[in-house]
């Protein structure tokens, strides 16, 4: 096993082995062996798919020519949920698990939801149609189809928050809700997702493409009901999590920082600096140092490098008014904005601070700070592991599994 999930760590730290950790849904982390599937990577139960996708109701998984069942509840295939919402079964396991629960201990759940991602392509975004009329005022259906899958994940957070209060577990609960990547915008993927007025989508280096829709709720905040612009990784997550579970302070053996405190109390984030990625098959990377933002080559082949607005919407109406919750607020668009910046021709600089939109290319006017976070990119791109990324495998066709998604070696 050359990398690791935080409940692999569970022989090292006695606080993880102390909660009852249990993983529901999504699990996307490899599954070719049985040793990496999640109840043999620390967790105590598991319930959902293996994959990155699939049909929310018939939960088969169409991967190019392969085509299969993928619902595992334990390490076994489980076929009752054919023809049930993923949203709804996630949240009624949730409910399930925090029922039983016995109060007196600690508990880890991680409940990494389908919604709202894009289904097979024969079906791209579903939902129950109860959900999809309540948006008779979307006249776009790809639109109206993603907000009744949003609306079901909103019953969800509300659901399993009630579950949590009702079971006695709330007052010393903190739910960290988040996604992986911003939103596949403008038909990205089939989906109807939306990061305007940030620029790019999923799958790029943008900041629509890297920031995430995200809140942390919690009786332990001590300053809640706040916007925090301060920087924040994913990396951050594992130690600040082990320090809330009693597990002392890891920042110093890890490219992550407890960051509680910014969290809680909204003391300077320790984090100064963010890796966004260095992609050595698509030669792209890009770096957060401060307010400043290099992003040089292009994965998405200069496609996806624009600003998406909502359909009807425009480009130039930035003026709109944008929910509480959001923190962006964009200087005036240039006529160049498109052709200011194209970094598959060369690298480019942004003030993120003062230009989320990425409006504004710095290159040639601060070449000083641009050669400084071409270094630091440098520094990271030297300390890389080789990819592990393998070839397709024809021996993981369902069909010589009994048409289930499973491991195969």
């Amino acid at each position: 096993m050359d990398y690791y999930v935080l409940t692999d760590f569970q022989s090292e730290f006695p606080c993880l082995v102390l909660f009852s950790p249990c993983c529901y849904f999504q699990w996307h982390l490899g599954f070719f062996n049985e040793a990496y599937i999640p109840t043999r990577r620390g967790f105590d139960t598991y319930y959902g798919y293996y994959a990155g996708k699939g049909d929310y109701f018939n939960h088969i998984d169409v991967a190019d020519e392969f085509t299969g069942f993928d619902f595992h509840q334990n390490g076994s295939v489980y076929k009752p949920v054919f023809g049930q919402y993923s949203t709804e079964i996630f949240t009624s396991r949730a409910e399930q698990v925090i029922k039983e629960h016995d109060p007196n201990e600690p508990l880890f759940l991680y409940l990494a939801h389908q919604a709202v991602h894009s289904a097979n392509s024969d079906d791209l975004l579903q939902a129950p149609q109860e959900y999809i009329d309540r948006f008779p005022n979307i006249k776009f259906t790809g639109r109206r189809k993603f907000a009744g899958m949003v609306a079901a994940l909103d019953d969800s957070v509300g659901n399993v928050t009630r579950y949590l209060k009702e079971a006695g577990l709330y007052n010393d609960t903190v739910i960290l809700f988040t996604t992986d990547n911003g939103g596949p915008a403008h038909g990205f993927d089939g989906n109807y997702a939306n990061n305007f007025p940030l620029r790019g989508v999923k799958k790029t280096l943008w900041e629509g493409g890297v920031r995430g829709s995200a809140f942390v709720h919690s009786p332990l905040i001590e300053n809640p009901g706040r916007i925090s612009d301060q920087l924040l990784h994913v990396c951050d997550w594992y130690p600040t999590l082990l320090k809330l579970a009693g597990g002392g302070d890891r920042s110093e053996d890890l490219d992550g920082f407890n960051v509680w405190d910014s969290v809680s109390s909204d003391a300077p984030s320790p984090r100064k600096e963010i890796l966004l990625n260095i992609d050595p098959i698509g030669n792209y990377g890009a770096l957060r140092s401060g307010d400043y933002k290099v992003i040089t080559g292009s994965g998405s082949g200069d496609e996806w490098n624009g600003w998406y607005p909502p359909e009807g919407v425009t480009l130039t109406n930035l003026t709109i008014e944008l929910p509480r919750s959001s923190v962006v607020s964009c200087p005036p668009i240039p006529a160049n904005a498109s052709t200011d910046c194209i970094p598959s021709q060369s690298p480019c600089l942004f003030h993120i601070k003062n230009d989320p939109c990425e409006f504004y290319n710095l290159a040639d006017t601060h070449p000083d700070i641009l050669s400084q976070l071409m270094d630091r990119l440098q520094y990271y791109n030297s300390t890389m592991v080789p990819s592990g990324k393998k070839p397709k495998d024809p021996n993981s066709n369902p069909k010589l599994h009994g048409g289930n998604w499973v491991p195969w070696m």
